[in-house]
Formats: C-alpha cells, structure tokens, sequence
C-alpha cells in the first residue's frame, strides 16, 4: 500500500476493486474477531466505570463471575459488521485515493499525498459505516446488557421493535465521528510510517524493489501498529460515546444524548479505557495490515512504484 503513485497505476476494475475488498473483510474481520474478550472489556470498563479496578481486574471478575465465554460476547455481529466495513474501507480507499491523485494530476498527487491518503480514507470511512452501524449497535448491547438477548439475531428484532429502524442507527453519528478521524489517522499515519521506512532503507543500501515479501510485511506489522496506536487516541472519546449510546434508550435525541453524555464523564471521562484500547487497536492494526498485504500479494495486487 505505502509508496503507491496512485494517478500512475492501471485503471482500478471491478475486479481489483472486489480483491482489495477481499483483502480488507479479511484483514478486518479476523483481527477484530481476535481482540472480541479485549473489546467486551474497554465496553465494560466504558459502560459501567467504577465496577472494575483496571484491564487485568476486569478481565478476572467477568471470567469468574459470568464465564469465560462471555468474554466472546458479541462476536459474531463483530465478525460480519466488520467484514462488510472491510471490504468497503479498503476498497473505497483504494478506490478514492486513485481518483483524487488523478484529479489532482501526478506531480500534485505526490506533492500532495497526504492530503489524498486523508480525503480518500475520509470518504470510504463514511460508506463503510452505514454498513457497520447496525450490527455495532448489537454488539454493544449485547456486551453492556448480556440479558437483553440470547442471539445477536434476537436483539436485532429487540432493537427494532422497541426503537424502530433507526434505533440501529442511533449510533451513526458517534460511530462517524469516532470511525472517520480514526480511519484518517490509521492510513495516513501507516502510509507515511511505511514511506518513511523505505525511503530510510533505500538510503542505507536496501531499496524496496530488492525487499522479499515477507520483509515488507515486516514493514507493514511496524507500521501497522504506530498507525493504530496514534488512531486509537484520535477517536477515544467518540468510542466512549458510542458505548453509552448504545446501553440505552435517548430521549429527545441523539445530539442531545451526546451533549449529555460528553458533560457527565468531562474529559477525563471520555478517555476511559483508553489504555486497554490502545494495546487492542494497535495490535488488530497492524494485524490488518500484515492480512491486508499479504492477501495483495498472494491475489497478484501489486503496488505501483514512483
């Protein structure tokens, strides 16, 4: 991905499209599938503050006192929300970064990559989220309240006939403004980390071309992880925001309910379980990453050079 020369690459078909999508379900859907037991506890930590010491002390507590198995609570709506947000962020990224590079024309597209790799990850971020608000706002509920339901299925029809269509979507705005900076952070910081490596390595004697795979993969892991650290702290607080949301019913709207939201946790509130949330999205960022362009090249997607 880093280094690509977008406005110079060949016309991005429905078929690259759909590999690119591919790779991205796949790389997003496992890794986030991975970290469910350290997602089920940022949410309880977020949704019920003041119940748990710390990670390690929840981690225990809901262990031993509901299973092990509720630590996988939610796991399912998690593995396809974020398959279908996957195929559609990185296909539209890959999408929309060739054609604003190209609107742009190829020297500005270099000048003004980072701009590009910005407005590109913006754009898909949004699409993407329409497809994931739904089975987000199951999978919170599920974890904050484990008696709600049985299946996510169940609590699907819960939500509806309680609070309409909508009701699944009353999270669209936290999860836009929580998703959109995060995704933004994420690629560029990774496009730029990765650039920034190669072009150190081909300074001190080792150009990419002259890289095997599985080193650029190591390059990907590196920066994979910079990126999803630095994207985890962008979009703490609209995280925070998004699981108290989603534990309950808002009245008098959902501008009103995050207004309210914001004023009783105050700063320090917002960032609570920022910690453990940093260690789990770094970790399935540069998991996605390392899936993402190791199913490139085994899919024969290969990146442009400048």
């Amino acid at each position: 991905m880093a280094g690509d020369a977008s406005a110079q690459s060949p016309p991005l078909s429905m078929g690259l499209f759909f590999k690119y999508g591919v790779a991205g379900a796949l790389g997003c859907s496992i890794t986030h599938s991975a970290v469910v037991p350290l997602d089920v506890v940022k949410t309880r930590l977020q949704t019920n503050p003041g119940a748990y010491t710390g990670m390690f002390n929840a981690f225990s507590t809901i262990a031993s006192k509901e299973g092990p198995m509720m630590l996988l609570q939610g796991l399912g709506p998690t593995a396809v929300g974020y398959a279908l947000q996957g195929f559609l962020k990185f296909g539209f990224y890959e999408l929309f970064k060739k054609k604003y590079a190209e609107a742009v024309g190829p020297e500005n597209a270099i000048q003004f990559r980072i701009p590009i790799w910005l407005a590109a990850s913006a754009t898909a971020e949004t699409i993407a989220d329409l497809a994931l608000c739904p089975n987000e706002a199951v999978r919170i509920r599920l974890v904050a309240e484990p008696s709600f339901a049985k299946t996510p299925v169940e609590a699907l029809g819960k939500i509806v006939k309680s609070e309409g269509v909508m009701g699944l979507y009353k999270g669209l705005p936290p999860i836009l403004l929580k998703q959109v900076p995060y995704t933004m952070a994420k690629f560029a910081v990774f496009e730029f980390t990765a650039e920034s490596v190669y072009t150190y390595l081909a300074k001190n004697g080792t150009p990419k071309e002259s890289m095997t795979d599985s080193q650029k993969l190591t390059v990907s892991l590196g920066s994979g992880i910079v990126s999803g650290v630095v994207a985890a702290i962008v979009s703490q607080p609209a995280d925070t925001v998004l699981s108290l949301i989603n534990k309950e019913k808002t009245d008098g709207g959902v501008t009103k309910a995050i207004g309210n939201i914001m004023r009783r946790l105050g700063v320090s509130g917002l960032f609570l379980g920022v910690g453990t949330r940093c260690f789990m999205v770094g970790t399935l960022t540069a998991g996605q990453f390392f899936i993402y362009d190791g199913l490139k090249q085994i899919l024969g997607i290969t990146p442009a050079k400048k």
